[in-house]
C-alpha cells in the first residue's frame, strides 16, 4: 500500500467527491473547543459540492447530541446530516427487549434507551450488557470494571457497545471511552456486539442519509470519509470501500509527525500498514 498523499487542503480534491461522511470529535472539536477552520472547510464543501454528513461515535442518538455541537459553535453551514453510534446501535437494544440490560456509562447518556421498552437490573440479574462508556471518564479507567466484567463474562452475557472508540481528545487529554471496556471485555472471554465505526451499521444509516439529502443513488468511490481514529475512521471506510482522508493531530499526533511536529509520510506509512489499513489521503487537521 503507498502512503497516504499527503494534502495542503480539502479543496485538493473536493471535485472528486459528492458527499463526505465526517467523524466529528477530533476533526471538528475536542470537546472543548471547536476547530473554525475545520468547520469552514465543510461549509464550503457543501456550498460548492454536495452533502456532508457527521457520523459519530457517540453513544447517544444524533438528535441528543446536536445541542452539544452548538454549544461548541460548530455551524449548522458545515452539515446537512447526522448519523451516531446511538442511532445504530439503538436497533440492536430494540432486539433484546425487554432485557433486563445491565448499563454501563453516565447518566447523560439515558436518551439511548428511551422508548426501547427495556428493564435494567445489575450483572447478577441481567440478560445483556448495555455500555457507553465510563460512569466517570474524568476519574475512572476500564480496570476499575474488571471484576464485574468478570461475573458478567462468567455468565455469558453478550455486551452491546455503543461507542466503539477506545480513547478521545477531550482538550489536551486522552481519556477512556466505552471501546476500552469493549476490550477488556473481549480478553476475558466475554462477547461483544457494537453498531458503530468501523462497523457496517452505522455505515448502511449513513449512506442512506446522504442518498436522501442528494435525492439520487451515490457512487461510494465518490464518496470521502474524514476522521482521525485509525481502527474505526479508516477501518471502517477501507471496509466499506471508501476513500478516506486521515487527519493527523487526532489521537495518532504523536505517531505520525516528526520532530517538527510536520506530517511525515514515513510514519504515515508506518502506523497504517501496522494496523493493516489505507488512507488515501492526509492532513494534520482539516482546512480548505
Amino acid at each position: 500500500m503507498p502512503a497516504p498523499q499527503i494534502l495542503n487542503g480539502l479543496s485538493e480534491v473536493a471535485d472528486r467527491y459528492d458527499a463526505i461522511l465526517c467523524d466529528v470529535w477530533g476533526v471538528l472539536h475536542n470537546g472543548v473547543d471547536s476547530f473554525a477552520e475545520a468547520c469552514g472547510a465543510l461549509a464550503r464543501f457543501q456550498a460548492a459540492r454536495g452533502p456532508v454528513v457527521l457520523i459519530s461515535n457517540s453513544p447517544r442518538p444524533s438528535d441528543d447530541v446536536v445541542a452539544q455541537l452548538h454549544a461548541l459553535l460548530v455551524p449548522d453551514a458545515a452539515w446537512s446530516g447526522f448519523v451516531t453510534s446511538g442511532d445504530a446501535t439503538r436497533g440492536l437494544l430494540a432486539e433484546r427487549a425487554p432485557g433486563p440490560a445491565w448499563t454501563i456509562g453516565p447518566e447523560r447518556d439515558g436518551s439511548l434507551y428511551e422508548g426501547l421498552g427495556l428493564s435494567f437490573a445489575g450483572p447478577d440479574a441481567a440478560a445483556f450488557i448495555s455500555c457507553t462508556g465510563l460512569i466517570d471518564d474524568e476519574t475512572e479507567t476500564p480496570d476499575d470494571y474488571r471484576d464485574a466484567l468478570t461475573i458478567a463474562a462468567a455468565r455469558g452475557l453478550p455486551m452491546i457497545c455503543a461507542n466503539p472508540d477506545l480513547v478521545v481528545q477531550r482538550g489536551e487529554r486522552l481519556i477512556f471511552c466505552g471501546g476500552a471496556l469493549a476490550a477488556l471485555y473481549e480478553a476475558l472471554g466475554g462477547e461483544v456486539i457494537m453498531g458503530g465505526k468501523p462497523h457496517s451499521p452505522i455505515y448502511r444509516q449513513s449512506l442512506r442519509e446522504a442518498e436522501r439529502l442528494v435525492g439520487a443513488p451515490l457512487n461510494p468511490r465518490r464518496i470521502l470519509a474524514i476522521g482521525d481514529g485509525i481502527p474505526t475512521d479508516v477501518l471502517g471506510a477501507n471496509r466499506q470501500g471508501l476513500d478516506c482522508l486521515f487527519i493527523a493531530n487526532g489521537i495518532h499526533a504523536a505517531e505520525a509527525s516528526d520532530e517538527r511536529g510536520l506530517l511525515d509520510a514515513v510514519r504515515l506509512l508506518a502506523i497504517m500498514g501496522k494496523a493493516r489499513v489505507h488512507a488515501a489521503y492526509a492532513l494534520a487537521a482539516l482546512v480548505w
